[in-house]
């Protein structure tokens, strides 16, 4: 097979910044950025190196395949000691390094990007990133096709201001789209007569193929900067899909290769076999993207016993085994839940009871290709003898239960730990102490690695109880210090964080204060205590409704997702929040039902239009 690759040869020059005399501002996402008219030389720097980027790059990572691959009008190889060319590589970008950290790059005008029809013809063509086709370059290419009739054109897509490029779209048999949910410039892409299966999305934190989705988390910090990841990412899937591997392995692979590769120093393909077989993805990591798919949330339907007769009782609904099941069954049989929610959180009495249709709830669910998960906790207990604090119970004999859940089609596990936030009257806060977050977390941790070690996903929810008085600037404070012990606790327990979901609290004032938090607060103080102290390798963060308000909750998740984007999903579980409209509707009485129905799909849709109008 071979491969050739049009684009720009570019050379990266990267300068480490000495950060006490470069005046650096920073914007809204705490990202520094310099003023520049560029001139090196009117920098301070402590050393200055450089690389070949662009179409190189991608270049090195197919010949390391072992395809054939060559650039258009350029005789630059890729040897055993590096790049070699007679054709000297402009300089063309520079990458501003301040604190060991990249963070600046500064384009130049960008060099228009030529084609010349090779007299061969290549199985592949493929119009890298760094391509700035004008409309003679992007005929050339339509021409060329026209003749060449078995070449398949692959585009990778940066952004919709490059409207040569664009009409190439139709022609492609593979599209790379870079950062597809960041602006409208996307829907202003003629994508409309390109198969779905064939568009791959790439951004810093994810690469996707509909609902396949594969994380990446670059813990190094060095020379390779999201440019380049983004071109290895590429040419790793472009390599992988010529090469026969699915979908999934070729998404895996390309996380392996930018996780471990340097500039000039990408993985072979005999290494990223070995990582890859080491590395095997874990099912749970499918079903963890899966249960936080855009934009879809999870319906926790999981009250205790007594739970559920304190709203039964408000209602004068008698609680029995045959209303909790009506219930239930209102919410399951809801007409394209599916469309709404991408798993439901069941109570262990539930996940025993029978549809309508004859079928118990959990084979009804996954009927509907909805993800069955359960409660495994067993409620609170004192922290300590006369202790306001409490405990979640539940570890004992949990492995046992997690066997038969997975048995019985359970597939997914939530686990809560409450935490009152109680102030002194000087405004100390008295509870949650250390040793209440520490046991608790540790608790949380205990029961992740039962679940992961039994084939379950856990969802772990530490909540900050949305009660008491308190302003929003301490539900912060708790609320931070509580997730920074929690992912110590499971990084330390060795939980695979790409199979485990955050449920948590929004950060908001206690139902008491005086001043309650307004949507736009909650957002930007939920967005900066979540991108500050939750790892960038989770697999998603859902938030709870916790006492709120049906609406506001709903108006909350809408702010809250404007503060994105986030390295991971973010959505919806809520309980109350999507189910008191419905209980008030249906009464006890299943003459109600269809009312109850659509007082519960309603909520669904709300919740559903917040996600999607604020990410517009």
């Amino acid at each position: 097979m071979t491969i050739l690759i049009v684009g720009n040869i570019i050379k990266d020059v990267y300068l480490n910044l000495d950060t006490r005399t470069e005046k650096f501002e920073s914007d809204k996402h705490d990202v520094n950025w310099l003023d520049l008219s560029f001139n090196a030389s009117e920098h301070h720097f402590f050393n200055r190196s450089s690389n070949l980027g662009g179409a190189t790059v991608s270049l090195e990572v197919l010949t390391k395949l072992g395809l054939t691959a060559m650039i258009n009008n350029s005789d630059i190889k890729l040897t055993e000691d590096g790049f070699t060319s007679n054709i000297p590589a402009e300089t063309y970008r520079y990458i501003m390094l301040a604190d060991d950290k990249p963070c600046y790059f500064v384009p130049t005008a960008y060099k228009t990007t030529t084609f010349t029809p090779p007299a061969e013809a290549f199985d592949y063509l493929y119009v890298d990133r760094s391509a700035e086709l004008d409309q003679a370059a992007a005929s050339r290419i339509a021409a060329y096709l026209d003749i060449s009739s078995n070449t398949k054109l692959i585009l990778y897509i940066r952004n919709a201001d490059n409207q040569s490029l664009n009409t190439l779209i139709p022609r492609a048999s593979l599209v790379f789209l870079e950062n597809p949910d960041k602006s409208a410039q996307t829907q202003a892409l003629p994508l409309d007569d390109v198969d779905p299966t064939k568009i791959i999305t790439i951004t810093e934190h994810r690469f996707a193929n509909q609902n396949i989705s594969e994380p990446i988390s670059i813990s190094h910090v060095d020379m390779l900067t999201h440019l380049s990841a983004y071109s290895i990412a590429s040419a790793t899937i472009l390599g992988s899909f010529i090469l026969g591997q699915s979908i999934e392995d070729s998404l895996r692979l390309a996380r392996i290769n930018v996780e471990n590769s340097k500039l000039n120093s990408s993985l072979t393909l005999e290494q990223l076999q070995s990582m890859g077989d080491s590395q095997t993805p874990n099912n749970l990591e499918l079903i963890a993207s899966n249960l936080v798919l855009y934009p879809k949330g999870i319906l926790a339907a999981d009250e205790s016993g007594g739970s559920i007769r304190k709203k039964f009782d408000q209602l004068q609904i008698a609680d029995t085994y045959d209303n909790r099941r009506d219930y239930r069954n209102i919410f399951f049989t809801t007409p394209n839940l599916a469309d709404y929610v991408n798993g439901v959180i069941l109570f262990d009495e539930t996940a025993r009871q029978i549809a309508d249709d004859g079928q118990n709830f959990v084979d009804y669910l996954t009927g509907q290709r909805i993800i069955p998960g359960i409660k495994v906790d067993q409620g609170l207990e004192p922290l300590n003898p006369n202790s306001l604090e409490t405990l979640t119970k539940g570890l004992d004999g949990l492995d046992r239960r997690l066997a038969e859940y997975y048995q019985m089609g359970l597939r997914f596990a939530k686990w809560r730990a409450a935490f009152e936030l109680r102030m002194s009257q000087n405004g100390n806060i008295l509870t949650p102490t250390d040793e209440a977050i520490a046991k608790n977390c540790d608790n949380l941790a205990k029961y992740a690695y039962l679940c992961q070690q039994a084939g379950i996903v856990p969802i772990v929810e530490p909540e900050v109880v949305y009660d008491g008085y308190y302003d929003i600037d301490k539900s912060a404070e708790i609320t931070a210090k509580i997730l920074d012990q929690l992912f110590k606790s499971l990084i330390d327990t060795r939980i695979n964080l790409r199979a485990c979901i955050l449920k948590v609290n929004m950060i908001l004032a206690g139902k008491q204060y005086d001043k309650q938090s307004t949507p736009a607060e909650v957002g930007q103080a939920t967005a900066k205590v979540l991108k500050e102290h939750v790892p960038t390798d989770l697999a998603g963060v859902v938030f709870l409704s916790g006492g709120q308000t049906v609406e506001q909750a709903t108006d909350n998740l809408a702010e809250i997702t404007k503060n994105g984007p986030y390295p991971w999903p973010v959505t919806f579980s809520f309980a109350r929040a999507l189910q008191d409209p419905a209980l008030y509707a249906w009464q006890g009485d299943n003459a109600n039902a269809e009312k109850a129905r659509q007082a519960f799909a309603d909520r669904l849709i709300a919740n559903t239009k917040a996600l999607i109008q604020s990410q517009q």
